[in-house]
């Protein structure tokens, strides 16, 4: 959910980005075609070139016997920027021309002067038209350079003087693309919060457990792809809770049972030896026998209580000591093997070395390998053989326990290492407290290994254990 989460606000922050780059991008733009035009060989300059143009053109312009006049080199600037130009003398009559345009009138009144002088153009012209004017002799004159350029285009003074022109098109732009931007914030705004209450929404059913999984698409797609996957999970979590809360209720009343078992011949053959006048010695030993094996199976399931909330709680005392692991299976088989209960069973061993040293602890290494032994003669048959198997595959501590019994089918393979659960792959009466592989998995983990368990009915079952090797 972090990364989703980063993701949805790089998306919004992007998207604000965006927008704020477009706007800026449009009024640079807009400035940039506001304050250049385009010269008749092509090339772009800035807007006030016809009047840069215009001052610095008065040092071309020359006065004879004749009259005024312009340099060579004025001319071929003029004719090389298609400029024309016209000299007028202090009343406005025309005294010199070149390219002028046919717009153009031989003599301007002063009105007509000032005309030009404001809007930048002839009548009926789209040319600009720029006027100057020039003192000589204690005599006033005046010249006028028409540009190529349409007035409508350009602002001629970055100073403000005539931007008349350029205000009619920035403005109305700008107030254009500060509206769509409003707008477009307003919108996104309003969909960004209906999928926020579409997302609270969502969040409040899936606590209600009456959500329903949601194709998400756009900015929050990720965010609904992680809430299908929690809302799966919690699903997957309540089910698995109530299953183990069933399973916990059977165990409770299974595990009373078996508690209460044990009491009756305890009690019964306790309560036959205060009767002593009629008990002779052999069958005194003989209920004492009996009392004792009904003590040691009650204190089988009591001690598998304690280590079950102290592998829980990570309350278990480890005392890991360096030892040959080979020899220490092969102990734990003898003594299995010589056990009255099963001295007629078959356990194979093997092992790719005779000593292989690991650290672990003897004591709950002893518990977790006998629970996984006996486990195969408990949902076995009579003649079910086990077998042990030690390698040490890619610095890896390996250990199998197999078997060929009945096996397991799927659904008991997926459940056998959970608490409480009794395997049901048996004929024999279901004893044990349900907690035996469940603490074998506790140990194995505890010792930073893994296991795992593969059956299928009528193959038997393989459980391997890998601890890595330091």
């Amino acid at each position: 959910m972090k990364k989703s989460g980063c993701r949805t606000m790089f998306h919004m922050y992007l998207i604000f980005f965006l927008s704020l780059l477009g706007t800026l991008l449009a009024a640079a733009a807009l400035i940039c075609w506001l304050i250049t035009l385009r010269k008749p060989d092509g090339t772009f300059v800035r807007s006030d070139w016809p009047v840069k143009f215009s001052d610095s053109f008065q040092e071309q312009i020359i006065f004879k016997e004749d009259g005024p006049g312009v340099k060579q080199n004025g001319l071929e600037l003029l004719r090389e920027n298609e400029i024309g130009i016209q000299i007028l003398d202090s009343t406005g009559f025309e005294l010199f021309h070149y390219q002028k345009p046919s717009q153009a009138e031989q003599s301007y009144s002063a009105a007509s002067l000032l005309s030009i002088s404001k809007t930048g153009r002839l009548k009926s012209s789209s040319l600009t038209a720029v006027i100057k004017t020039l003192s000589l002799k204690d005599r006033e004159y005046s010249y006028i350079l028409f540009f190529p350029v349409k007035v409508s285009k350009v602002t001629m003074y970055l100073n403000g003087e005539h931007f008349t022109a350029g205000k009619a098109v920035i403005l109305p732009v700008t107030a254009i693309l500060f509206l769509v931007l409003s707008i477009s914030g307003m919108l996104y705004g309003f969909r960004t919060a209906e999928a926020v209450k579409q997302l609270t929404d969502s969040i409040r059913e899936i606590a209600a457990r009456s959500y329903l999984p949601v194709q998400g698409k756009g900015t929050f797609f990720e965010i609904y792809d992680s809430l299908n996957q929690m809302d799966q999970e919690i699903r997957e979590s309540d089910r698995l809770q109530a299953e183990t809360d069933r399973m916990r209720e059977e165990w409770i009343a299974n595990i009373t049972h078996d508690l209460k078992t044990p009491l009756s011949p305890i009690k019964g053959y306790a309560e036959l030896l205060l009767d002593s006048g009629s008990i002779n010695q052999e069958q005194c030993r003989q209920y004492a026998d009996i009392i004792l094996k009904n003590s040691a199976y009650m204190e089988t399931l009591i001690n598998d209580l304690k280590l079950t909330y102290q592998l829980t709680n990570n309350m278990v005392p480890m005392d890991p000591r360096e030892e040959n692991i080979v020899r220490f299976l092969k102990e734990l088989v003898i003594d299995l093997l010589n056990s009255p209960e099963y001295e007629q069973r078959t356990i194979r061993f093997e092992a790719a070395a005779e000593t292989i040293p690991y650290s672990f602890d003897r004591t709950l290494f002893t518990r977790a390998f006998q629970n996984l032994i006996l486990n195969a003669f408990a949902h076995g048959t009579s003649d079910t053989e086990a077998a042990i198997s030690v390698s040490v595959p890619d610095s890896t501590l390996q250990i199998t326990v197999s078997d060929n019994g009945k096996g397991m089918t799927a659904a008991e393979t997926k459940q056998i290492f959970r608490r409480y659960y009794r395997g049901t792959s048996t004929e024999q009466k279901r004893e044990g407290t349900g907690l035996g592989l469940a603490i074998a998995k506790d140990i194995v983990e505890l010792h930073g290994g893994r296991i795992s368990v593969s059956s299928s009915p009528g193959t038997g079952t393989v459980f391997t254990i890998a601890f890595p090797l330091h």
